[in-house]
């Protein structure tokens, strides 16, 4: 597992422009260093029991998008410009993240935290006025104990303020067990943050038990490499072609040594 430096949390509690029930408990005096180390400790929770509603107003439950990682980023609808610039940016590293994946291998929801606002149709008004086409990318919206429950279980933070509401800036990455794996934090976040933990649940688990696909998934998974001067990903095969012939020299070294060996016994003899 990677171990990311995170940025200063400053960052992520903001200050945003709408009122919503208060959560339970009062996170109002949690330090930055608190809600931080509260959403951390969500980490390795599974993430069950939560009942939801997509666009269409049919419901939902979350153990649906179980079998393929989930990554989960929580907004509110009336936000004006924080959530917005946070979902355009999930989209571009979700969009590079496909590039590099395969297509429908893992799964994202938008979940709409004001619950006192954030109805199907406005969620379906979000979704398009942040031009969101994915189609491996559901809004959702519920009630207060669903959404308490959520935001307990992945450690997510949202409170009303002197200055409107206050919340955690994150997106939280879980398993395709429903198990929290990472989270990522910031309205613009480094692209490795939210494409290394999906390449390591992609790659890493293959699809059958077949060695065919255990193989492949691990060379995929060491021969996909991040380019920071492009900001992207892409298949470098050197790598995979180095160890090869690192290893068939190593072979061929053995065998010349085995022969001399060899043939020093027989001359001892």
């Amino acid at each position: 597992m990677h171990e990311y430096r995170w940025p200063a949390l400053a960052g992520l509690f903001l200050f945003v422009g709408a009122v919503a029930a208060t959560p339970d408990p009062d996170f109002s005096s949690f330090s930055h260093d608190d809600a931080l180390a509260y959403s951390q400790a969500a980490i390795g929770t599974t993430v069950q029991g939560i009942e939801l509603v997509k666009t269409d107003g049919s419901p939902v439950s979350l153990e649906a998008y179980r079998g393929k990682p989930l990554v989960i980023s929580m907004i509110f609808s009336s936000c004006h410009h924080i959530c917005p610039s946070t979902t355009v940016h999930l989209q571009e590293v979700v969009q590079k993240a496909r590039d590099v994946l395969d297509e429908d291998s893992f799964q994202v929801v938008t979940v709409g935290f004001d619950t006192a606002n954030d109805s199907p149709q406005r969620m379906t008004h979000f979704r398009n006025s942040n031009d969101v086409t994915d189609e491996h990318w559901d809004f959702l919206s519920g009630d207060a104990t669903s959404m308490d429950k959520l935001a307990r279980q992945l450690g997510f933070i949202y409170t009303p303020s002197a200055r409107g509401f206050d919340h955690l800036i994150q997106s939280s990455v879980i398993d395709a067990n429903g198990v929290i794996y990472r989270q990522v934090y910031g309205i613009s976040f480094p692209t490795p943050q939210l494409i290394e933990p999906l390449k390591e649940m992609v790659f890493g688990e293959p699809k059958s038990h077949s060695t065919l696909d255990y193989l492949g998934g691990r060379i995929r998974l060491f021969c996909t490499v991040y380019d920071p001067a492009t900001d992207s990903y892409h298949i470098d095969i050197s790598v995979f072609i180095g160890t090869f012939v690192g290893l068939v020299v190593s072979i061929i070294f053995g065998r010349v040594l085995f022969k001399e060996w060899h043939r020093s016994i027989k001359a001892d003899k």
